[in-house]
């Protein structure tokens, strides 16, 4: 039985009728996987940071304190985790938990720093976004626990992932297509595209969609671009909406870029981008937490650091966060 695509509108790029696509080539030839896998095996990748793991998480990982202040801002948890404040409410946005991101508990990336935040710890949530399915962005244990804790609480989710969510006991589910917007608690929340891909089995890849998140509240415009790599495309999410107050961006598992750079930004990437959007406040994420590309844990901050440096100001708003950091806008 072939699998169609319930959501297929043949006038749009990024549909087929199996599934979803990204508008611009953004795939790999066949072998290349096995020879990333066999190259990195080869050279014992990634290495441990330089001081070692329990060095790193003291100089990057803090608990995170949710502070009572009624401001828009940002806490950083680690890798994509990140929970938003808007117009007073919570949004929390790609949450992973648990120890490992794999479908297995025994197998697959482990977390080398630990969660900045419980469930239980966390303030009350208005809102579950999630930008597409693979196991460091939607980690059903993490989505379990929220469920127990806010069973009526709302989710926003790209196309196609709306019934894993319902299987689970999730109430309020919105799916939405790139560029399709809801108004939601005063705020406007639209789903954006990333250049990237899903796949949670073997027997699903790229039949839920990915995508970045822009929130508009009454003050400012966040946007949570996702996993994607570098394209101009992205350009046109702040022509389309207007001009973005703050924006996290990923600068992580982009090692070997050969392999890696057409789902992930590296860095250098990273902050082309945010020159290009006019340099809005910015903080860098997917780093810090699991070790997806060939890099170490430390090694995206470094050359990051090195990128901003280069650009000659020294109070740039480009903000290197710790995991468990808070920022406001």
């Amino acid at each position: 039985m072939v699998w169609k695509n319930p959501w297929y509108d043949p006038s749009l790029k990024h549909h087929t009728s199996s599934g979803f696509r990204n508008t611009l080539p953004a795939g790999h030839q066949k072998g290349d996987v096995e020879r990333w896998r066999n190259e990195r095996k080869l050279a014992g990748l990634p290495k441990p940071p330089a001081l070692g793991y329990d060095a790193f998480i003291r100089q990057w990982w803090q608990p995170a304190e949710i502070n009572t202040l009624n401001e828009d801002g940002v806490w950083w948890l680690g890798h994509a985790s990140t929970l938003l404040r808007m117009d007073g409410n919570y949004l929390l946005i790609d949450p992973v938990f648990s120890r490992r991101a794999s479908p297995l508990r025994f197998a697959g990336p482990e977390r080398k720093t630990p969660p900045a935040i419980t469930v239980d710890g966390l303030p009350r949530l208005d809102a579950l976004v999630i930008s597409h399915n693979h196991y460091d962005h939607l980690d059903a244990a993490t989505v379990r626990q929220l469920l127990r804790r806010f069973p009526d609480l709302n989710l926003f989710v790209p196309l196609g992932l709306g019934s894993w969510f319902r299987r689970r006991g999730a109430k309020q589910v919105v799916e939405l297509d790139w560029w399709q917007s809801l108004s939601w608690q005063g705020m406007t929340v639209t789903a954006v595209p990333a250049q990237h891909w899903s796949m949670r089995t073997p027997w699903d890849r790229n039949r839920s969609l990915w995508c970045g998140w822009v929130f508009e509240s009454r003050r400012h415009r966040f946007w949570f671009s996702g996993d994607t790599g570098y394209t101009p495309e992205l350009l046109t999410i702040p022509e389309r909406l207007g001009n973005i107050d703050a924006a996290a961006l990923p600068v992580g598992a982009y090692a070997p870029r050969w392999f890696m750079s057409v789902h992930h930004m590296d860095p250098q990437s990273a902050v082309a981008l945010w020159q290009q959007l006019g340099a809005p406040l910015a903080f860098p994420i997917h780093w810090g937490v699991f070790e997806l590309g060939d890099e170490s844990l430390e090694e995206p901050v470094q050359e990051l650091t090195i990128a901003l440096d280069n650009l000659a100001p020294v109070n740039h708003s480009f903000r290197i966060l710790k995991i468990g950091e808070y920022l406001s806008f």
